[in-house]
C-alpha cells in the first residue's frame, strides 16, 4: 500500500500523472508476478484515463474477474479507500499464479480509474467502462468479486447500517461482508463458506435488490447493470470506518491481519468453487 499512497499527492482525477504512475506500477507489479496486463484507455473532458486489466488464461472459455479502484476522494491518502483493495487484488493475484494449474476458469484482475467523485454513478467510472466493454463482447462471466475497502476492523459495537438491517446484522465491527443481488447470491454464499471454513474472521451475507438505496455504492453495481453476477467485498465502508474520506484514513488505522484473511478466503472460492 506504501506503493500506492504517496504522503501529500492526491490521486484523484485531477491529477492524471499520479493516476498513470500508479496504474504503471500495478501493471509492473503483476508482470513480476508472470501475469501480462494491457491498459484500458478512455477520454474524459479531454484527459485520458486507463483500467489496467490483467490475465491468467487456462484455456477455458468462461472467466472470474477481480477487481478494485485504485483513485482516491478527493486528497485523502485512501487507505482503506481503497489501498486495502488494491492490495487485496494484488495479493490474490499473487497466490493464484502459484495456483495456476489448479484454476477452473480464466482469470482477469481489473484496477479501475475514476470510482470516486465527480464520476461516482456516472458512464465514466472505470467500472463502467469495464462492464460495458464485457458485456459488449459477449463474454461468459461466471462471477465477479469487488474489493472496495476491506482492511477496518473493531471489536466494539460501532457498526451502522442502512435503515432497518441493524436488527439482523452484528452491532460489532469484527467481520467481513458481501453484498449481492438476487442474481449473485450464491457467489455471496460461496464466499462466506470458504471463510466459515477457514474460521479466521466472521462473514456476513448482505443480500438486497438492485434498486434498494444503498446497494450502488462501489463498482459491483456497474456489472449489475449489465447483467453480470458480481458481489462486493467490504468492511461496510462508511458504516464503520470513521476516517472514511477524510485525510485521517491511513495505512497505521487497517488490520493487514485480517485483510490477508480476506484474500484467503476468496483464494479458496476461486479454486474450490463450482461457479
Amino acid at each position: 500500500m506504501n506503493q500506492i499512497i504517496r504522503p501529500g499527492v492526491a490521486r484523484n482525477y485531477k491529477n492524471v500523472e499520479e493516476l498513470n504512475r500508479i496504474s504503471a506500477g500495478l501493471k509492473e507489479q503483476m508482470r513480476l508476478f508472470g501475469i501480462p496486463c494491457n491498459y484500458q484507455t478512455y477520454e474524459v473532458y479531454g484527459k485520458n484515463y486507463r483500467n489496467v486489466l490483467c490475465y491468467i488464461n487456462v484455456g477455458r472459455s468462461d472467466k472470474i474477474i477481480i477487481g478494485a479502484h485504485y483513485d482516491a476522494f478527493e486528497k485523502t491518502s485512501g487507505a482503506d479507500a481503497n489501498a486495502s483493495g488494491v492490495a487485496g487484488v494484488l495479493e490474490i493475484a499473487r497466490i493464484l499464479a502459484a495456483e495456476r494449474s489448479s484454476l477452473k476458469h480464466n482469470i482477469e484482475f481489473v484496477f479501475y480509474t475514476l470510482k470516486e467523485q465527480p464520476f461516482f454513478k456516472t458512464a465514466q467510472m472505470g467500472s463502467y467502462i469495464h462492464a460495458k466493454s464485457v458485456q459488449q463482447q459477449k463474454e461468459q462471466i461466471k462471477a465477479a468479486f469487488i474489493l472496495d475497502m476491506i482492511g477496518y476492523y473493531d471489536i466494539k459495537n460501532v457498526q451502522q447500517y442502512p435503515a432497518g438491517m441493524k436488527w439482523i446484522y452484528p452491532s460489532h465491527a469484527n467481520f467481513i461482508a458481501t453484498l449481492s443481488n438476487i442474481q449473485s447470491s450464491e457467489i455471496g454464499n460461496a464466499y462466506c463458506a470458504s471463510m466459515q471454513k477457514l474460521n479466521q474472521l466472521d462473514c456476513q451475507r448482505m443480500v438486497t435488490p438492485s434498486f434498494l438505496a444503498g446497494a450502488d455504492f462501489s463498482d459491483h453495481f456497474n456489472y449489475w447493470q449489465f447483467d453480470i453476477p458480481a458481489i462486493l467485498i467490504t468492511d461496510t465502508g462508511k458504516y464503520r470506518n470513521k476516517f472514511y474520506h477524510t485525510q485521517e484514513d491511513r495505512i497505521d488505522k487497517l488490520d493487514t491481519v485480517k485483510m490477508a484473511q480476506v484474500i484467503n478466503g476468496l483464494a479458496s472460492t476461486i479454486l474450490e468453487s463450482n461457479f
